[in-house]
């Protein structure tokens, strides 16, 4: 008979032996086969860090830095490596510049996701670097980053800045993480994918303490980031600087092009600001008090403002109506103090009379033009006065009136050209040529903007064409930029017909007319001056203007709210800008200080309306 004691214990060894076999084929296969667990040991030691690139510089038209890039650092903390024993929140926050109540409220929204590394502070210094590392701060770990500095400190609006992406932007691109920033305006968001480079990727040995041991695998799984590209723009920094000096004080914008490129030699809005604001830890307060100011400082009137032409558009009815055939150079006109249609008058300056079309042109007379657009709209082979209507439409469009123009500068606005249907729809179908005749000096229903206007000064520039402004010539490590802008962009009327139109521009600078100011010795100067009415206030002063006049080198538009007369101020803005950009110098120092002390009639005082906005805030706040 069988021991069962005996069969019990040798069932037992045999399970015994069993699991240590099953154990050490495990073991086997843990240590020798399978990598899965050394890759897990690896990721206890090892971390994988984004590296920032430099961001592109960008220059003007002689190679000055108009944005340069400083190195500075995040400040991030992961919250489960801080040590269980705390501390010197003090001597920290001492290095970070911050207080301690916000480093406290930091790391209480860590501790929320206590595995990723949350932003402490942004903009560190190197020195305050040097610190931080010195301390040991455990759990505490630093970015490269960059940060924009501006030598000149011109051209907020032109430039923009960089800040923090939002939620938005990261679910609508690949490239970008929380914590990453982009270019936001200007030439800093239209120009981002250049100026933005590629970054890199670091794989670091951190041991227990948090303390970087070296680079994994020597390196050499490293990649390492590539730079932004260097940015050479159209502006001319000088130019640029001179034009926001002469520009303060005063709402508007001023636009200069190189007609034979259409680069962009000058952008001002006016009022704008310091870049150095929209950099470092005051950002966002200087953010959200420029968003409270009335006079709008963000808001890039030179691209996106949408104001009535005055008389410089009589440039373009002149010019539509010698192709359609309505209108001969030497064709005279009366003007009796205006324009009379039924019981309705376009008034008029004084000046002699009948004017032809060059003199016209050189003493804006508003009845001249309204005869000429009246003549044109109501031709008959048009068959009816909306039908003309359309075709004024089509030609001013070919202007780049109405649309956007293509340029690579951010936020372009279209401006507006009236088309019969609008016309239809706001008279009920019942309306005639008398509706429409403000629109024949630039008034009435017509919108453009600074920069359409100034590509109309570079069209009559060239006589005909244009080529669409742009802000950027060179970008590093490209040929050319996009070809669009080496195109020429015809309009629907013939070279030819723009002889007469620079002649009477040129007699309004140089011999008799309203542009007399602007003239400059032996530089042929042709200036068109504009009133632009204003029913809120005192009326827009506005001029365009080109020189030399044959082969010429700077086209040019300013426009300034409530500045009165053509000729008051714009005017003065204009021709400095043309003095310093021809001649390298100034000679009528005079004219600066009359341009300085200038102060518009701003029939909504834009002071008193402030104090009572901010009053109105402070209010609301204390409430809350």
């Amino acid at each position: 008979m069988v021991d069962q004691g005996y069969v019990r214990f040798r069932i037992l060894r045999i399970i015994v032996i069993a699991v240590a076999v099953v154990i050490l084929i495990r073991l086997f296969s843990m240590q020798i086969i399978s990598d899965e667990y050394d890759e897990k040991a690896t990721r206890n030691i090892v971390r994988v860090e984004t590296e920032y690139p430099m961001r592109g510089e960008v220059l003007d038209r002689r190679g000055e830095y108009l944005v340069k890039s400083r190195v500075c650092y995040d400040v991030v903390v992961v919250y489960r490596e801080l040590p269980k024993s705390g501390f010197d929140t003090l001597r920290l926050a001492t290095i970070l510049d911050i207080t301690p109540e916000r480093l406290q409220r930091q790391l209480k929204k860590a501790s929320q996701s206590p595995r990723a590394a949350t932003l402490v502070v942004g903009y560190l210094s190197q020195d305050s670097k040097l610190l931080l590392d010195e301390g040991g701060f455990k759990g505490f770990h630093t970015r490269f980053r960059t940060a924009r500095e501006y030598p000149r400190k011109i051209g907020g609006n032109l430039l923009g800045y960089v800040s923090e992406v939002t939620e938005n932007q990261v679910n609508k691109w690949e490239y970008y993480e929380m914590g990453d920033y982009i270019g936001t305006n200007g030439v800093e968001s239209a120009y981002e994918a250049e100026l933005r480079g590629e970054k890199g990727v670091s794989y670091r040995i951190y041991d227990s303490h948090g303390a970087v041991k070296g680079s994994y695998n020597d390196g050499l799984d490293d990649i390492l980031p590539v730079k932004g590209a260097q940015l050479t723009s159209t502006i001319d920094a000088r130019l640029q600087e001179f034009a926001e000096e002469l520009m303060v004080g005063k709402i508007g914008a001023v636009v200069a092009i190189e007609p034979s490129t259409g680069e962009i030699l000058v952008m001002v809005s006016s009022p704008s600001y310091n870049p150095d604001l929209m950099v470092g830890r005051q950002r966002n307060n200087n953010y959200a008090s420029m968003l409270h100011d009335m006079r709008q400082p963000q808001f890039n009137r030179a691209v996106k403002s949408k104001y009535p032409p005055g008389s410089t558009f009589k440039l373009v009815q002149g010019l539509i109506g010698l192709q359609e055939g309505v209108l001969r150079p030497n064709t005279k006109y009366p003007c009796n103090m205006g324009f009379a249609y039924g019981s309705r008058k376009m008034a008029c300056h004084a000046h002699s009379s009948p004017l032809d079309l060059r003199d016209a042109v050189a003493h804006s007379c508003n009845a001249y033009f309204c005869y000429v657009f009246r003549d044109m709209i109501t031709n008959s082979k048009y068959g009816s006065v909306k039908e003309g209507v359309r075709v004024w439409n089509e030609y001013v469009n070919s202007f780049g009136f109405g649309r956007q123009l293509g340029t690579d500068f951010y936020g372009e606005g279209k401006g507006y050209v009236p088309t019969p249907e609008f016309y239809d729809k706001g008279y009920n179908q019942r309306w005639n040529w008398g509706t429409v005749i403000s629109c024949a000096i630039g008034q009435g229903e017509m919108g453009c903007t600074p920069l359409q206007m100034a590509n109309l000064a570079a069209i009559v520039a060239n006589r005909g064409y244009y080529y669409i402004p742009h802000i950027i010539k060179h970008i590093e490590g490209r040929d050319s930029i996009d070809r669009k802008f080496y195109e020429r962009h015809y309009t629907l009327v013939d070279s030819i017909h723009f002889v007469p139109i620079v002649e009477g521009m040129w007699r309004g600078v140089n011999v008799a007319g309203t542009s007399g100011k602007a003239r400059l010795e032996g530089y042929d100067v042709c200036g068109k001056t504009g009133t632009a009415e204003n029913p809120n206030g005192k009326d827009h002063s506005t001029f365009l203007s080109f020189a030399p006049k044959n082969n010429p080198k700077i086209a040019i538009s300013v426009y300034v709210e409530h500045g009165g007369f053509g000729a008051s101020i714009a005017l003065p803005i204009a021709s400095l800008i043309e003095e310093l950009y021809l001649t390298d110098t100034i000679k009528r120092p005079h004219l600066i200080e009359e341009v300085k002390n200038f102060t518009p009639d701003y029939s909504r005082n834009y002071d008193a309306k402030q104090r009572k906005y901010d009053e109105k805030r402070k209010k609301a706040a204390q409430k809350k």
